[in-house]
């Protein structure tokens, strides 16, 4: 009789265990966005035309490479900023930018100057927590130079390390949906 007791026991102790395990909330799985397009629409604070720079990747993950068009700036000029992204393998293509938004505290655009350009960047939206999105942004100018303007999309990045706050992509972490090198003159 107290073998029964005891089989009985451990059955509903193994019952009850996977039992709770159906109750566990589903996993959620956020995949990296498939980006082909990746656009900033430059436009100065002063008045004067825009300048576009895109990045082009129609076959995505193909064997083509993107096609990249940089631009030439105004010296000792701010201009306001604004990214766009774009699936164009959707036909429509589809808005990534409006999912960076809704998802705004799991992204964050990062903008370095590299190869001696003089330029610098500073962030104009935030997300709930009041860190930095990058979709809206400002970009100002100094001498004449030449160089690349970087500019990195990440995903399910810290935005609360050390200096991702201020635009520094040292320590943010995640996964990077997208980076592209754009040519830029300054003159």
């Amino acid at each position: 009789m107290k073998t029964i007791k005891f089989i009985s026991l451990i059955a509903i102790l193994i019952i009850s265990q996977s039992c709770s395990n159906d109750d566990d909330a589903p996993i959620i799985i956020n995949e990296e966005e498939v980006i082909t397009t990746l656009t900033l629409t430059l436009t100065p604070q002063g008045g004067g035309t825009d300048i576009i720079l895109s990045s082009r990747d129609i076959d995505g993950d193909g064997p083509n490479a993107p096609v990249i068009t940089g631009g030439t700036l105004a010296a000792n000029t701010t201009y306001t900023g604004v990214v766009e992204a774009l699936n164009e393998l959707e036909d429509p293509a589809e808005d990534i930018t409006e999912e960076v938004a809704e998802e705004d505290d799991e992204h964050q655009f990062f903008f370095e100057a590299i190869s001696g350009v003089t330029i610098t960047t500073n962030y104009s939206d935030q997300d709930g927590d009041g860190n930095p999105l990058g979709i809206n942004f400002t970009l100002t100018t100094g001498a004449a130079s030449t160089g690349t303007l970087r500019v990195t999309l990440r995903h399910l990045l810290n935005k609360f390390a050390a200096g991702v706050s201020d635009g520094d992509i040292t320590n943010a972490g995640g996964d990077t949906d997208i980076e592209t090198d754009y040519p830029i003159t300054v003159q």
